[in-house]
């Protein structure tokens, strides 16, 4: 493959930073600050209601900027001179991307959970308000907290790799 001019990598390199700032930026402030805040203003089922709403806006972005961080990390992966070989581990700057690439992987797991398994079923539970058991609601809560609490951890992690694969 040939390297990209010094413009197309810039503008590569930009849109992973974009993508990064968004997804992560997302995540830290939906747990910091706007899910403390919902909790201690609404009602269990109005919770959901928000945290659904907000999700679905939120989630066609997320999985958005996770392809573009794919597709841009990769361009950036072939054209970096400390890359030598898929899974290598004979660099500090290999098993730094390679921690990098797992932690993405996982975070990958966890968004999929959340957007094929624990928001369908705040919506389903959400469709039957007035039936909707206390427990029912509670148990999702807590699972999309955990979730998103989850991926914010990653977010950190995956952060912590690239420093340290910068460092190299």
């Amino acid at each position: 493959m040939t390297t990209p001019s010094a413009w197309i990598l810039a503008i590569i390199y930009w849109l992973h930073m974009l993508a990064t700032v968004t997804w992560i930026g997302s995540l830290a402030a939906i747990n910091i600050l706007i899910l403390p805040a919902s909790q201690r203003t609404l009602k269990l089922v109005d919770q959901l209601s928000f945290i659904s709403a907000m999700q679905k806006r939120l989630e066609p972005l997320a999985w958005f900027c996770m392809g573009l961080l794919l597709v841009t990390g990769l361009i950036q992966l072939s054209t970096s001179p400390h890359y030598d070989g898929f899974l290598s581990l004979s660099t500090q700057w290999s098993l730094a991307i390679l921690i990098k690439h797992g932690f993405a992987a996982v975070m990958v797991v966890v968004s999929a959970i959340q957007t094929w398994e624990v928001l369908p079923a705040i919506h389903r539970i959400l469709l039957k308000k007035e039936m909707a058991a206390e427990e029912d609601l509670t148990r999702l809560q807590k699972k999309e907290l955990l979730l998103l609490r989850i991926n914010l951890l990653l977010s950190a992690l995956i952060l912590g790799a690239a420093a340290l694969a910068r460092v190299s």
